[in-house]
């Protein structure tokens, strides 16, 4: 049976083997780790959208120009991106961010013939800022022809849907139906678009011609020399008014008239003062007061003296209404006119002188 010491012996060398172990197993993490930027360095993540994952895997490295700056966090499929529906999350080392920018581009390459698929980012042609924490790198990846047509096979049926109708529209017309078919194959429009032509030709014949009002207008020289002396008899009465002939050519240089109509209006001016002011008779009957009231009682005066002549009293008024006075009046001034007749006719008769001697 063991002794005491030799079993605290066999249990140190246990521990102390267990200790070695645990520190070559902390060991091989950290160097497995420091491909990557190391256990304990900051990391960021990007993320970057592919046509196709190519059989890349959640955890497969992240290169860049050939050297392990992290690995794939996540892969998964976004619906809304037809052409590069994959995104793939990836988390990347802070200690490599001076060679990483925003320009820079990502593709998935295959290590060897059968390899594994791995992220490869090229920062050669780079030129933008820094990258930031959940970025989005651009990919060298452009959408192959399948898939665009894929993302546009509805386009591509609704304009086969549109060009079925455009056929059917086609031959609807070429067969007549409708108005524009009536329009494109019935020969009558065509016929009647001839004789309408024809008759414009007729028509620009004629006045070619100098046929017609409009014809003589355009042929005729005799309404453009009428036109041509007209305006030359504007330009000389326009010259001659400029000149200051004649009375509107006087009103217009001669400044007689404009000091006599400043001397007028100065005058008139003057007047209307001294009136306002209430001088003079025309401006005492303006502002004087009992004027007013001495006027307004001679106008009412007045209207009531016409108001009894129209009413037929006094003598005015019987003269005015009475029909038998204007009766006798004429018939007097009758029987005198027939007396100054006969006494033209035969004055003899009405007119005897007798002699008498004392």
């Amino acid at each position: 049976m063991p002794s005491q010491q030799e079993v605290q012996w066999s249990q140190l060398k246990v521990g102390v083997l267990v200790l070695v172990a645990l520190a070559a197993l902390t060991a091989l993490v950290f160097l497995m780790s420091g491909n990557t930027g190391g256990f304990l360095s900051g990391k960021i993540t990007v993320r970057s959208y592919f046509e196709n994952s190519a059989g890349l895997k959640i955890g497969a490295p992240v290169n860049l120009e050939g050297v392990t700056i992290g690995n794939v966090k996540s892969i998964r499929i976004v619906p809304e991106r037809k052409l590069t529906p994959v995104e793939v999350t990836m988390r990347i080392s802070k200690k490599f961010l001076s060679a990483l920018h925003t320009d820079s581009k990502s593709s998935l390459e295959t290590i060897g013939v059968l390899g594994d698929t791995v992220v490869d980012i090229n920062s050669k042609f780079a030129t933008g800022g820094p990258i930031q924490d959940n970025s989005e790198l651009q990919t060298t990846e452009t959408p192959n022809l399948t898939d665009v047509i894929k993302s546009s096979q509805g386009t591509i049926e609704q304009l086969n849907t549109i060009l079925a109708k455009v056929d059917n529209l086609v031959d609807a017309l070429n067969s007549g139906k409708g108005s524009i078919g009536m329009l494109i194959n019935d020969p009558t429009l065509y016929n009647r678009a001839i004789s309408a032509l024809n008759e414009i030709q007729g028509l620009v014949d004629q006045i070619s011609n100098g046929r017609g009002s409009i014809g003589k207008l355009i042929a005729d020289d005799t309404l453009y020399n009428r036109a041509n002396a007209t305006v030359g008899k504007l330009e000389d009465m326009a010259n001659d008014l400029d000149n200051g002939k004649g009375s509107i050519g006087k009103l217009l240089k001669d400044d007689t008239l404009y000091n006599n109509l400043r001397e007028s209006t100065q005058n008139l001016n003057s007047l209307l003062k001294d009136i306002n002011a209430g001088k003079g008779s025309i401006g005492i009957l303006a502002k004087d007061p009992n004027f007013a009231h001495k006027l307004n009682d001679t106008v009412t005066k007045l209207d009531s003296i016409l108001n009894r002549v129209d009413n037929g009293e006094g003598t005015i008024g019987q003269l005015v209404v009475n029909r038998s006075l204007y009766d006798h009046s004429d018939q007097m001034i009758q029987n005198t006119n027939d007396l100054i007749t006969a006494i033209r006719q035969n004055p003899k008769k009405y007119l005897t002188i007798h002699l008498k001697i004392f």
